[in-house]
């Protein structure tokens, strides 16, 4: 790979400068002169080659999630509200990295789309506690790497080999949870485009239940 060429090039640069030193019995001045130069251009190579693993990390690996590819929307929906969450998820799942998406509102789920997981429900009480927090702050919360953390028991409605998980609030009455197959792989230009979504889907959900 590109980002590895530098620290390559520089550390075989120095192998043979040391090399070549070691072989020569008489050193003359200009020869000194141009050691001292090659070791320290291997040395800027190799340090660019450090900077470049830092600047430029590596991406974690996708994963095939288990599960199938469906899509269930709550029939008592009207169809407008239907339509308009076909919409919103397609564009979520088309335009980011999310794989699956599920929306709970007003005490029930009224949508998975993309690769389900084994439960069918979106669990509020008594162990979805990440959700009924996002619901009472009205703050999204993003799970870069689902497997470190406890709470991760409550998303049993995702893919169990879920990578990343983001739980958008829906107003006060529900949330939007996006299930990814790569870790850390949501942008904050993903979140602000997943946030904007939430509320134009909370705006006409609100509206459809008065």
């Amino acid at each position: 790979m590109i980002r590895y060429l530098p620290l390559v090039v520089g550390t075989l640069g120095g192998l043979a400068l040391l090399a070549n030193r070691m072989m020569t019995a008489n050193l003359t001045t200009s020869q000194s002169r141009a050691d001292a130069l090659g070791v320290l251009l291997s040395a800027v190579l190799i340090l660019v080659g450090l900077l470049w693993q830092q600047a430029q990390p590596k991406i974690p690996d996708a994963v095939t999630l288990v599960g199938e590819e469906g899509l269930e929307i709550d029939d008592s929906l009207s169809e407008a509200v239907k339509t308009e969450l076909a919409w919103a998820t397609h564009i979520l799942l088309t335009n980011t990295v999310t794989k699956v998406v599920v929306i709970y509102y007003d005490r029930k789920t009224i949508l998975r789309r993309g690769v389900l997981g084994k439960s069918d429900r979106v669990n509020i009480d008594p162990i979805g506690t990440i959700a009924a927090r996002v619901m009472k702050t009205q703050k999204p919360i993003y799970l870069v790497k689902l497997e470190l953390y406890p709470g991760r028991v409550e998303f049993d409605y995702l893919p169990e080999n879920t990578q990343g998980v983001i739980v958008q609030p829906l107003g006060e009455k529900g949330v939007m949870v996006l299930g990814a197959n790569v870790p850390r792989s949501y942008t904050k230009q993903d979140e602000n485009w997943v946030a904007a979504i939430a509320d134009k889907l909370a705006y006409n959900l609100n509206k459809s239940t008065k």
